[in-house]
Order: C-alpha cells, then structure tokens, then sequence
C-alpha cells in the first residue's frame, strides 16, 4: 500500500501550476456603480459613530502614551509579523520573483532587525509590498462585484470579502489567538494592539475629510483606487485611472458641481455660495 505522504509532493505541485495558470488570467476592470449604497450608507454610519465613542479615543490615548519612535517600531513589528500572508499569495499569484522578494525580507528583519522591530530590509532595496487573498483573486481574473461596507470591518467588495478568512489561515496573530485560552480574552491583545496601530496611524490623514461634501464617497473611492494601485503593484493602466475617476467622454464636470452643491444644500440647509 503506498504511503499517503508519497502524493504530498505531487499535490503541492499541483496546486503550484494550477496557481500559475490562474495567474495568467487578465485582470477584471473595476466597477464604478455601487447597487448596495442603502446599506453601505447605513453600515458606514455605524462605523463612523463606534470610531467616535470608542475606536478613535483609544487610538489618540495610545499616541499621547507612545513617541513617532515607539509607533514606528511597533509597526515594523507588525508589518513583519504578517509576512507570511504576503509570501503564500505571492506563490498562489504565480510569481517565484516576489515570493523571493518577500521570503527574504521577512527572514532579514526576523533577524537583523532584531524580530522585526526595525527594518534593514527597506534600506537592502526588499521593500515592503503586500499582498492578500483579495489581491490573488483579482490577478486569476475575478471581478471585484459590488463595493461593500461591512459593521467595524469597513469597505470591502464582494472579491476582497474572501480575504478575511483565507489571510487568517497564514496570519501569526490569528495563530497565537487560537491556540491559546487565557482570561478576559487576553490572547487578543497582540490583535487589539494591532488594529490599534492601524486607526493611530490614519489619524495623520483625517485633514483630508477638511471640505469633503460627501465623507461615504470619499472613502468609497479612496478604497477603489487604493485597491487597483496594489493589484496592479503601483502601476495601473491609464485607462483604468479614468475609469475610477470618471473621466471620459461623458464627463460633465459641472454635472458634479451641482452634485456638490445640492449636497452642501440638503446638509446646512442653505443655499452653497456660487463659485467665482
């Protein structure tokens, strides 16, 4: 009877060249409608005030007790930690190169940068480029379907859904929390820690919102674009970046002032000052 063990190799490789295949397929265009707005609206809004009573104040407590120095270790921390789900997704991508790339950035700042604290890595040209199972899906060709708000996760699409529980699978924190038991949840702290790290950080970015007629779009397209510059590694096609800021021959730019005003209207309840 041969052994069961015999086969592993032969399937792993399987898995490899049928990863590979996948990897050639062409790459979806982005969907611009959003069919799921009613509820994305009101997911958002729940966000928007649990990032307000809770998330955000723990987030500006953590700065006022840490240094920029302390955050950046504990970023690079992080960063490294959760290699891993980069190195798997660049092999399910077909793309030995960046496997490589990643492989060898993870086991530098393992060591050199003594657990992953500092990042020598950056500075030997191994710069950090992450992937995630919604990144794989979109190179085999799977079409984002509609932008989706989900409650404390925030924006996703009906592809990236998928990644929350595939990156799981390779995520070191996820690991650590489930082989452990320890009171009052304790064995999520480093995961708590964790997003904590992700909200200080986005704290640098809220002078954004300053003058944004419409805070839900705003973060809608900003997830869009933020999505096709990683699947197309910071390269996307021209004709997708109009696609995404709705450029083209149809393009009516005082069609969107009058979209702007009319919101500024509804919100203050008078009428927007006319433009010079």
């Amino acid at each position: 009877m041969r052994s069961p063990l015999r086969w592993k190799p032969l399937k792993n490789l399987g898995l490899i060249a049928f990863s590979v295949v996948l990897a050639g397929c062409t790459i979806a265009k982005p969907r611009t409608d959003d069919p799921w707005e009613r509820w994305n609206r009101k997911a958002y809004a729940f966000n928007d005030a649990a990032d307000r009573a809770v998330i955000r104040p723990v987030a500006v407590g953590y700065r006022k007790v840490t240094t920029p120095n302390m955050r950046r270790v504990l970023s690079n921390f992080f960063s490294n930690l959760r290699m891993p789900i980069t190195m798997v997704n660049n092999l399910l991508q077909g793309r030995p190169k960046d496997f490589t790339r990643s492989t060898g950035r993870f086991l530098v700042n393992t060591t050199l940068g003594l657990g992953g604290f500092f990042d020598p890595a950056s500075q030997m040209g191994l710069k950090l480029q992450e992937q995630d199972f919604g990144t794989t899906l979109a190179k085999w060709g799977v079409p984002d379907g509609p932008y989706l708000v989900l409650p404390l996760l925030g924006s996703t699409t009906a592809r990236d859904i998928f990644r929350f529980p595939v990156d799981r699978t390779f995520d070191p924190l996820a690991w650590y929390a489930s082989q452990r038991d320890l009171k009052y949840g304790a064995q999520y702290m480093p995961t708590w820690l964790f997003l904590v790290t992700l909200r200080s950080r986005g704290i640098d970015a809220e002078s954004l919102l300053e003058g944004v007629y419409d805070p839900y779009v705003f973060y809608r397209d900003a997830y869009r674009q933020q999505r096709v510059y990683q699947i197309y590694d910071g390269n996307p096609p021209v004709e997708v970046i109009e696609l995404l800021q709705g450029v083209g021959e149809d393009f009516d730019p005082d069609e969107l002032l009058e979209e702007q005003q009319r919101y500024e209207k509804g919100k203050t309840g008078k009428e927007p000052q006319a433009q010079p």
